[in-house]
């Protein structure tokens, strides 16, 4: 009987040590894994933190264009519809100095609007309001908007501005208002002139 109680125990003893070293080996086996399980989980977390730091420079710096441009919106949104105001002064200093009168009230008006159109002006340059040059000047779409054409005079090219129907303006490199012209364009020679020839 001890013999058999020795017998068996030598078994489980042999089982233990065969469990023991599976359960050693199967931690060599599963560590290479949970290593790279750990590898895969930090580059997962490093690319995050990347795309975190990328997205935050490039709000910051949206941030920082959007600041720096504000106050460039802030006066084009009052200036603009300042505008036909001064469209307006600008009509009436032209019929006024149409007028030929000798009254001295009216005189005093007409100086006196233009005076107050003068002072207007001065205060949006301030700010960086510009008239946009437009008579004799090349047209140039970023900056005019063609109402019509005709044929051009003697000397000037096609595609000058001959006339300007409204002033336009811009507040530094922002076009407020593109300025309404008639562009010069040459014409070409009729068929009934080309079938004599």
């Amino acid at each position: 009987m001890t013999e058999q109680f020795s017998e068996e125990k030598e078994e489980s003893l042999d089982q233990e040590a065969s469990s023991q070293v599976s359960e050693e080996e199967a931690p060599e086996e599963e560590l290479p894994d949970a290593l790279t399980e750990c590898s895969e989980a930090l580059s997962a977390e490093k690319d995050q933190r990347l795309r975190l730091a990328a997205e935050f420079a490039n709000y910051r710096r949206r941030m920082e264009n959007q600041r720096i441009e504000w106050p460039a919106r802030a006066r084009a949104t009052v200036i603009k519809p300042l505008l036909p105001v001064l469209d307006d002064f600008e009509r009436s200093l032209d019929v006024a100095g149409q007028i030929e009168s000798e009254d001295a009230a009216f005189l005093s008006l007409q100086s006196g609007v233009s005076l107050v159109y003068k002072n207007f002006v001065a205060e949006l340059e301030k700010f960086g309001l510009e008239r946009i040059q437009a008579i004799g000047a090349p047209f140039d779409e970023n900056l005019h908007e063609a109402v019509g054409q005709a044929p051009a005079a003697e000397g000037s090219e096609s595609g000058t501005v001959l006339h300007e129907s409204q002033a336009g303006y811009r507040l530094k490199d922002r076009v407020l208002r593109h300025a309404q012209v008639i562009v010069a364009f040459t014409p070409e020679p009729s068929a009934a002139v080309e079938a004599d020839i």
